[in-house]
């Protein structure tokens, strides 16, 4: 059966797509662009504002699977929180405003053949396993007691070790903008 002319369990056709689909597929449209260009970018402040649109994207993907504690999570942690501890990195380390040529890599081509190779594959599996699946979204399924539940039981390791990391990279930061304060200053004496 092509993948065209599949039918859900539901009786919807992939060639009949409601509203929200469309939305959410020139959403997604939209974040990949920006990712595209955040990983591209030779401006470091462009490449985090790049970031910046590809994280809202996916917060607006996550309210249109009607899972509204997730997309506010998103907003708050990954918009708030690490956006601006990353552009306090670009600050503290005193990173180059303009082009970047430490940006550029002569390995672009095997980058590029690597990515799309990777993106194919996994566009072929989530196809494969969720032919024929709907979500149902006149129910929401972001349910915060849940995700709690779920977050504090199965996932409390991995979220402690990411709010480490993230304490390091800043703490990190302001060593080495403070080294080069100290090493500038012996310079001038």
């Amino acid at each position: 059966m092509p993948v065209l002319a599949a039918v859900g369990e539901s009786g919807r056709s992939v060639l009949s797509p409601s509203g929200v689909e469309i939305v959410f597929l020139l959403v997604a449209v939209v974040v990949l662009g920006a990712a595209i260009l955040c990983v591209t970018s030779r401006h470091l402040v462009h490449a985090a504002l790049y970031l910046v649109v590809a994280l809202g994207g996916l917060a607006v993907e996550y309210l249109l699977l009607t899972a509204e504690f997730i997309a506010w999570v998103q907003v708050l942690i990954y918009l708030g929180s690490v956006v601006v501890l990353l552009l306090f990195g670009l600050m503290l380390t005193r990173a180059p405003i303009g082009p970047s040529p430490d940006a550029d890599s002569r390995n672009k081509p095997v980058a590029l053949v690597v990515a799309l190779a990777a993106a194919a594959t996994l566009v072929t599996l989530v196809v494969d396993a969720f032919r024929t699946t709907w979500i149902d979204l006149s129910t929401p399924h972001g349910r915060s007691d849940a995700l709690g539940e779920s977050l504090f039981r199965t996932w409390v390791l991995p979220f402690e070790a990411l709010s480490v990391l993230l304490l390091a990279a800043l703490v990190g930061a302001i060593v080495i903008s403070r080294a080069r304060r100290d090493d500038s200053e012996e310079g001038r004496r």
